[in-house]
C-alpha cells in the first residue's frame, strides 16, 4: 500500500487511550457494585497470507452486576481493496488499498432500566491508483432504552450536541437526523432507540479538524452515558422487565446483522469475527406479533420514545 500522507500514529495512540479510559470507568462501576467480574483484554493480530493485515485489542466483560455483557474493541487494519460497504458513497475508491482504525463499543446492562449504548469513532484512508491518499472520518453514539425516561434522553442528546458545538452549529441537527435515518429498522418502520448522533464519510473538515471532531465525540461518551447508568442501575426489576428487555434486544440483533455498515465492513473485509460480533447481547428473544397493554411502560416505549423527536 502506498504510504499515506496523513500521520496515523497519533490517531492510533489516541484511540487506544480512549479505549483504556472507557474500560477503566466501567470496571470501576463493577467494583463499586461489589462484582468480581473483570474485563478480559484480548490483543490480536492478523498476519501471514490473510488479505487483511493488522492488529487490535478486544476488551470484554460478561456476567457483571452492572453489565451483563460489555465489549469495547480497538482495531487497526490494512487491506488491498476496500469492501463494497465502504464505497457506497465513494464509488471512485472501489478496489483501492486502505487503512482503517477505530474504537467501537456496545454495552448491554443487566438491569432493564439501564439502556444499551453504542459508540464508534473511526478513520479510514484509501489510496486510489495513481492518486493521493484520501482520509475520512465517521462515528457517533446512540442510546437504546427498554424503559425510557425523558430526562435521560434529554441528557444524552445535550451531551451529543455539546460534543459537536465547536465544529459548527449545523453539525448536531445534521448528525442527529443522520442518526435517526441510519438507526432505523426499515423492514419494521421502527427506530432502534432514541438516537443520538451519527456521521460517516466526513472529509470536508480536513484531516486535523476531522480528527479533532472524532476526539470530541469519543471524549464526551462517558459524560453522556455514565450519569444515566448511575441513575438507573439500582432500580428494582423482575421477570416482566427482564422478558421485555430480551424481546427488545431481538430488535438490536436484527439491526446489527441486517443493516449495520460496521458489521458488514468487518465481515466483508475478512475481519476478526469474534471482535466484530461483540455487539451481540448474551440473551435475546423473538415473538410473533407481540402486543402490549395500552398505557403500560412497555407500550410507552414504542409510542413515545421509538419515534423521531427533537429531544432538546
Amino acid at each position: 500500500m502506498t504510504q499515506v500522507q496523513h500521520p496515523s500514529a497519533p490517531v492510533r495512540d489516541w484511540l487506544i487511550g480512549l479505549q483504556s479510559s472507557i474500560i477503566d470507568a466501567l470496571q470501576q462501576l463493577e467494583i463499586e457494585a461489589g462484582s468480581t467480574a473483570r474485563f478480559i483484554r484480548d490483543p490480536w493480530q492478523k498476519s501471514g497470507n490473510e488479505p487483511l493485515q493488522g492488529d487490535g485489542i478486544t476488551c470484554i466483560i460478561e456476567g457483571g452486576k452492572v453489565f451483563e455483557r460489555a465489549g469495547c474493541g480497538f482495531s487497526h487494519v490494512r487491506g488491498p481493496a476496500l469492501p463494497p460497504s465502504a464505497t457506497e458513497r465513494r464509488p471512485e475508491l472501489a478496489g483501492a488499498p486502505f487503512e482503517a482504525m477505530g474504537v467501537s463499543l456496545v454495552f448491554h446492562p443487566l438491569n432493564p432500566y439501564v439502556p444499551t449504548v453504542h459508540m464508534n469513532v473511526r478513520m479510514l484512508t484509501a489510496t486510489p491508483a495513481g492518486g493521493a491518499p484520501v482520509s475520512w472520518f465517521g462515528g457517533g453514539m446512540d442510546l437504546t432504552p427498554y424503559y425510557a425516561y425523558e430526562e435521560d434522553a434529554r441528557h444524552f442528546h445535550q451531551v451529543c450536541r455539546d460534543s459537536l458545538a465547536p465544529f459548527g452549529e449545523d453539525k448536531y441537527p445534521r448528525y442527529k437526523a443522520w442518526c435517526d435515518e441510519y438507526f432505523c429498522l426499515r423492514h419494521r418502520g421502527e427506530q432502534r432507540g432514541i438516537g443520538g448522533i451519527f456521521y460517516d464519510d466526513v472529509s470536508e473538515l480536513g484531516f486535523e479538524q476531522g480528527f479533532a471532531m472524532m476526539q470530541s465525540v469519543g471524549g464526551h461518551f462517558l459524560d453522556a452515558y455514565l450519569p444515566i447508568v448511575r441513575r438507573r442501575k439500582d432500580e428494582p426489576w423482575g421477570e416482566r422487565e427482564r422478558d421485555f428487555q430480551r424481546y427488545r434486544r431481538g430488535r438490536y440483533v436484527e439491526f446489527n446483522l441486517v443493516f449495520d455498515r460496521g458489521t458488514h465492513f468487518g465481515l466483508q473485509s475478512g475481519g476478526r469475527t469474534e471482535s466484530i460480533l461483540l455487539s451481540m447481547p448474551p440473551h435475546a428473544t423473538w415473538a410473533y406479533q407481540r402486543t402490549f397493554e395500552p398505557g403500560s411502560r412497555e407500550a410507552e416505549l414504542t409510542e413515545r420514545f421509538l419515534v423521531r423527536r427533537d429531544w432538546l
